[in-house]
């Protein structure tokens, strides 16, 4: 197909893809506006059309609908799903015409043609990311909670594409026995691959990954106060009495099983599989980390558990590696916005999950700075690199606990 009928097909696309956005925005979060087109409309509003659903043509007809949610209300989803028909052309020249995922010297005309299929399967897999974080992003502005029907397929999506025999991982420069050459970011990058992760070890951390994720997304009330005993009996009753949690023990035993079937057949099905397991942990474990030590430093919840579920979502998308560099780019990507929302409002709790997805998007886009210049050489430390990160969590803590004390003696 000629590249000029691609764009235009995936900028069609693109549309579609939006208008999926903005069904799973207003149809999934918690509390539904009643303007999509796919739901049931205002009580008051006109009768509903089939050309409604149609991308960006049924947001212009459903400005009928103004009396009943306000001027503009409807600009917002037919942006989005503009934006994404833009959006997705152009991610699909920069990974595969542009060559702009690879190391700097690799991107030349012969390279980026043998790199042309590996690019394609990241194509598809980032722009199904793409979706779910724009989904993400606006009900977390909305509401500032972020819904575990937009980030638990979402991560049993990743971890499906991590195990399919395709490189859906993203190109980092590797240097092994004095060899250098571009490979996926599997989880033992920037270390050689060590055959002991197929064994039984490999196994097992899988399994524990996977277990702790479905604990985790249950129904846990903690009671402390009759004993740690009695605290983790309680615990038990509260998840058994969930209607949820008997669901998420099905998931726990499917998972497993799958997990256990794909490690006998070994290979690179099993390697993926497990960055992408590893990739929840990181991407998950560093922000419910933050969270607890916050919450204790600052005496009341700092960041949502929705967080939490988000940036597992993107680690068994993205890896570990991209994981943990979107949620170092993070504040980056949030201090500018923020610091004028708090001059201009004086509220200081805002949605962070926005801005976790903006930090992915910066890691995969500057993917060659962020990693292959920058965060390997640091990983390349090994196990000095979490006792860093340890010493970082107890300082944030401590300055967390700080300015609290600054912002009551300065705001009472």
């Amino acid at each position: 197909m000629e590249l000029v009928w691609r764009y235009l097909g995936l900028a069609l696309l693109g549309l579609i893809a939006g208008a999926f956005a903005n069904y799973l925005i207003y149809a999934w979060a918690y509390f539904p506006r009643p303007i999509s087109p796919w739901g049931a409309p205002h009580p008051d509003a006109p009768s509903r059309r089939r050309r409604d659903r149609l991308p960006v043509f049924g947001w212009l007809g459903l400005r009928r609908e103004t009396p009943q949610h306000g001027v503009g209300f409807w600009v917002r989803p037919l942006l989005i799903e503009i934006s994404l028909g833009i959006a997705l052309p152009a991610m699909y020249w920069f990974y595969t015409q542009s060559g702009g995922l690879l190391p700097i010297e690799y991107r030349t005309p012969e390279r980026i043609a043998i790199f042309a299929s590996w690019a394609h399967a990241l194509f598809i897999v980032h722009a199904s990311l793409a979706v779910l974080l724009v989904a993400a992003t606006m009900i977390d502005f909305d509401e500032q909670t972020i819904p575990d029907v937009i980030t638990l397929p979402g991560t049993l999506l990743g971890l499906i594409f991590s195990a399919l025999p395709w490189r859906s991982f993203l190109p980092a420069l590797v240097r092994w026995d004095e060899t250098a050459g571009v490979a996926p970011t599997t989880f033992n990058v920037p270390w050689p691959y060590d055959e002991a992760w197929s064994g039984g070890s490999g196994l097992l951390v899988g399994l524990a990954i996977w277990a702790v994720w479905i604990f985790a997304l249950a129904d846990r009330h903690l009671v402390l106060r009759h004993g740690p005993l009695r605290a983790i009996a309680y615990l038990i009753h509260g998840i058994r009495r969930s209607e949820a949690s008997k669901w998420l023990l099905a998931l726990g035993v499917v998972g497993s099983v799958v997990i256990t079937g794909v490690w006998l057949g070994g290979g690179d099905r099993w390697c993926g599989l497990l960055s992408g397991l590893v990739g929840l942990a990181a991407g998950g474990g560093i922000v419910w980390s933050v969270r607890i030590v916050a919450g204790v430093a600052m005496g009341q919840e700092a960041m949502g558990f929705g967080d939490v579920t988000l940036m597992a979502m993107i680690g068994a998308f993205l890896g570990w590696q991209a994981a943990v560099a979107a949620f170092f780019l993070a504040p980056l990507a949030a201090i500018a916005i923020v610091l004028v929302q708090f001059l201009i409002t004086r509220q200081s709790a805002v949605p962070f999950g926005p801005y976790l997805c903006l930090g992915a998007v910066l890691a995969v886009l500057g993917w060659d700075q962020v990693w292959n210049r920058s965060l390997s050489s640091y990983a390349e430390l090994g196990g000095l690199v979490v006792i860093v990160l340890v010493v970082a969590l107890v300082a944030m803590a401590a300055m967390l606990s700080i300015w609290g004390q600054i912002k009551a003696w300065l705001f009472g």
